[in-house]
């Protein structure tokens, strides 16, 4: 059974209930990706098995307690106690110190807005949740930024699978180009961040 099978049968068994745990372990869990999750629960759905609604629901609940669960962590622990379950056991989680440590050079350089951004590219979603524990961002304000970029993500996803998924060559052409639209949002807003740095920087004191 690969891994699309599998997504699939606990789906099935679980309904709603699998939706979110899949989203929960994708957070926490990268190789579970939602871009197959969440299609295919959208697509579910356009066969009357579930609604479409339930799907975005229960997907966006799941995501967003992975993240505050990889929040709490970033929060609760100290920096070199993160790098050293990350050096020990990140290699089953398939992340690197390198890469919490560029999350959170990110987070620090660009700000809590990055969050936003980030829910919606993969991999870094999961990665930018300890960062901002780390950080020490208010919970309330994590939360809310990751909750329009998870909303945002995980409506799209399940509509392209309610839509479009019985042509799977068009859903993939959908998500190589949304990938790269993502891609440029993110370094459009780095480099407004980065220029309104400089203009602060210019202005006199």
């Amino acid at each position: 059974m690969n891994l699309t099978e599998w997504i699939i049968s606990v789906m099935e068994q679980l309904g709603y209930w699998g939706i979110a745990l899949l989203m929960f372990l994708d957070n926490v869990f990268p190789p579970i990706p939602s871009e197959i999750i969440m299609p295919s629960a959208g697509y579910s759905a356009s066969q009357g098995e579930l609604l479409l609604v339930g799907v975005i629901i229960s997907g966006c609940i799941g995501s967003l307690l992975g993240a505050a669960v990889l929040y709490w962590i970033g929060y609760k622990f100290s920096h070199e106690a993160i790098f050293r379950f990350v050096d020990r056991y990140g290699k089953f989680l398939f992340i690197k110190s390198e890469d919490v440590k560029k999350s959170l050079a990110w987070f620090e350089q660009y700000g809590h807005r990055i969050v936003f951004a980030g829910r919606m590219v993969p991999a870094v979603r999961s990665l930018i949740s300890i960062p901002a524990g780390m950080s020490h961002m208010p919970f309330w304000k994590f939360m809310f930024y990751s909750s329009l970029g998870t909303i945002i993500w995980t409506t799209f996803l399940a509509c392209v699978g309610f839509y479009f998924g019985e042509n799977q060559e068009l859903m993939q052409q959908i998500f190589s180009k949304v990938s790269h639209v993502i891609v440029a949002i993110v370094m459009i807003f780095i480099a407004w961040v980065l220029y309104r740095r400089q203009q602060r920087k210019k202005r006199p004191s």
